[in-house]
């Protein structure tokens, strides 16, 4: 692939990470049309369809005017008809636009895979399948589904259809935009044979860049990460879902309390180790420079616990590698209570001794 066709690709990712990331209002009128017509592919007649705001309340509500199938619950999507019929239909074209792509070039589906593909799925699943999962905890057995429905796929084919010299058929082509078109249109949607759910886009979406590919993910220090209409919302750390307390009002005795690991060290990051430490009161066992981050400082303190038998130590180090923003983060970490010697906890956390570890060229 040429370098202007890799800019290309990289233009096309952006422009789809948009759709994917989009707080504004859905277009009602382009995804009705988009899906009306994905029924008739299907043999069947254009549903009804059924607004809501969020994905919680597509998940928790049911359509006025129908009475569900058993199976058609939000936690058994798996089992549903329709999903499985419209994965058929766009399975079967997938197929047919390999084949087109591989007599092209054996290289070119690998790069666009790598460019565009994978890192909006990676941006989904740490965003909208992010909530999605917060929405209904059982929703991932329908998983295969919300695969099917993610910025990905029409990502991908628009990544071909504009850097590559392959050409689909008329047919192909109106297919992957009809498939396509909710994706950059509306939120997600859940399809019955009478009636079809659709849910508005969020309102408000904070992310960051973590990827080198451009993936994003989901994060906020200071209020929700994704809010919908209605007010659901989803708070994150740098990509880890959390309770709302700890963007919104981080404090040592929430975190004394929380029995989560991950969501305790994204409370005290939010607070910031040097601060977390002197509101806590830890009491420094002892520090040395670090081997294996020369001009940083390994720090081990003893935390805080009421029974001796629960004795555990945190300690603090500075990562090895530079943030995007040139900064080095500093991060505690959990360690026996037996060590008194900074080195030899930091050589446990990566299995070796503390001589070992002193012997560290670079730590990364």
């Amino acid at each position: 692939m040429s370098v202007d066709a890799q800019r290309e690709a990289a233009a096309v990712r952006a422009e789809w990470l948009g759709h994917l990331l989009s707080t504004a209002p859905a277009d009602r009128p382009a995804a009705e049309a988009a899906i009306s017509e994905l029924y008739r592919l299907i043999g069947l007649d254009p549903p009804r369809f059924h607004w809501v705001p969020s994905p919680l309340a597509a998940l928790e509500t049911v359509p006025p005017g129908i009475r569900p199938r058993a199976p058609e619950s939000a936690d058994r999507l798996s089992e549903w008809p329709l999903p499985a019929r419209f994965r058929s239909l766009i399975g079967g074209l997938s197929v047919q636009l390999e084949a087109r792509v591989l007599r092209n070039s054996r290289s070119l589906g690998p790069m666009l895979s790598q460019l565009v593909r994978m890192p909006i799925v990676s941006s989904a699943r740490s965003t909208v399948r992010m909530a999605l999962r917060s929405a209904h905890e059982r929703a991932e057995r329908g998983a295969a589904w919300h695969g099917a429905l993610c910025a990905s796929w029409g990502a991908n084919y628009d990544a071909v259809r504009r850097t590559s010299g392959v050409v689909f058929t008329p047919e192909q082509n109106r297919l992957i935009d009809l498939w396509a078109t909710p994706a950059r249109s509306c939120g997600w949607w859940w399809p019955r044979e009478d009636v079809c759910v659709v849910s508005e886009r969020p309102v408000e979406i904070h992310t960051e860049v973590w990827g080198d590919e451009g993936e994003v993910r989901l994060h906020r220090s200071d209020g929700p990460a994704l809010r919908y209409a209605d007010g659901w919302d989803v708070h994150a750390w740098h990509g880890t879902r959390v309770p709302a307390w700890v963007a919104e009002d981080p404090s040592v005795e929430r975190i004394a309390r929380e029995a989560n690991i991950e969501v305790r060290r994204c409370a005290v990051e939010n607070i910031g180790w040097g601060e977390y430490i002197d509101r806590a009161g830890l009491r420094l066992v002892a520090a040395a420079p670090d081997p294996g981050n020369p001009g940083s400082e390994l720090r081990l303190y003893e935390l805080g616990v009421d029974d001796p038998s629960e004795k555990a130590r945190v300690l603090l180090a500075v990562n090895g590698s530079v943030e995007r923003d040139g900064s080095r983060r500093r991060y505690g970490l959990a360690v026996p209570g037996v060590f008194d010697d900074p080195l030899a906890a930091a050589g446990w956390t990566y299995g070796l001794s503390a001589d070992q570890y002193a012997r560290l060229v670079r730590r990364t």
